[in-house]
């Protein structure tokens, strides 16, 4: 798995979520796009999406944090990107009426990209018309196609991802990890990234954090059951692809299934 955090120049959905491979060798990719998320924070575009997140959070499961897991969840991901906390307040008062604005609602894309590439996309929107209409030109435009809902859903399933602060002994934060109940854990690259089930992220979290464990982020995340390689060609025209859908303002996050070859990898960060 991948975690694309942003687009492909510039970069998170922080909020955003590509996952490109399976749950091993993805940390190097991660950083990438970490690195280039910069650019997105100073322009704006991640409050955007990330204020959207929290009222969707906040909408379907209430205001309080302590009993909305999804929004604490979110909560601390905008904190983590210096969200001022007078927006995240206004964010989830508007959802839960105790404020004017626009009510957002989740809808899922299912499409396909470049050398059959499965493509979920998840947005948040006031007018879902609006976004359908683009997001079917973006998959036009780039090489792909918008296809008919349950065609792609059935390859992904959701887990729950967790990525650790830089730092300590790689072999012992794998052991507590997989003490605390995670699935699986990939050390491989410059940070740990911890996958659990989707109702043990929590508990998974507080016991690495009982444990002493620093972490960076957590949150839940589709991830693919199985992954097509493509050439080098064909994954500029699918990571294009992708980095158009993250650009679009409705959009949250989008996955996929197609593994990045490593000469394209080597590029992107070099």
């Amino acid at each position: 798995m991948i975690s694309l955090l942003g687009p492909f120049s510039s970069a998170p959905r922080v909020v955003l979520f590509v996952i490109l491979a399976p749950m091993s060798g993805h940390s190097k990719w991660s950083q990438i796009k970490r690195d280039k998320g910069v650019n997105d924070v100073k322009r704006g575009a991640v409050f955007t999406k990330m204020g959207r997140e929290i009222s969707v959070a906040a909408r379907a499961g209430g205001g309080d944090q302590d009993g909305n897991f999804r929004l604490r969840l979110a909560v601390e991901r905008a904190r983590a990107i210096n969200m001022p906390l007078d927006t995240i307040k206004r964010a989830i008062e508007k959802a839960t009426g105790g404020g004017e604005g626009e009510q957002f609602e989740e809808i899922m894309y299912e499409g396909y990209g470049p050398g059959g590439v499965a493509i979920i996309v998840e947005a948040a929107t006031d007018n879902r018309n609006r976004t359908a209409a683009e997001v079917r030109s973006i998959f036009t435009k780039a090489g792909g196609q918008l296809a008919v809902s349950g065609s792609v859903a059935w390859q992904f399933e959701q887990h729950g991802a967790i990525i650790l602060a830089p730092g300590g002994d790689a072999d012992e934060l794998t052991l507590i990890a997989i003490d605390a109940g995670a699935e699986d854990v990939d050390s491989s690259g410059d940070q740990i990234e911890v996958f659990t089930k989707t109702t043990e992220l929590e508990s998974v979290r507080r016991s690495l954090e009982a444990a002493g464990v620093k972490i960076e982020s957590a949150e839940l995340a589709m991830a693919p059951k199985n992954t097509v390689e493509l050439d080098a060609a064909r994954a500029r025209q699918a990571l294009r692809l992708v980095e158009i859908l993250e650009d679009a303002e409705d959009v949250q996050r989008v996955t996929a299934n197609f593994e990045i070859p490593e000469e394209l990898l080597a590029e992107i960060g070099g």
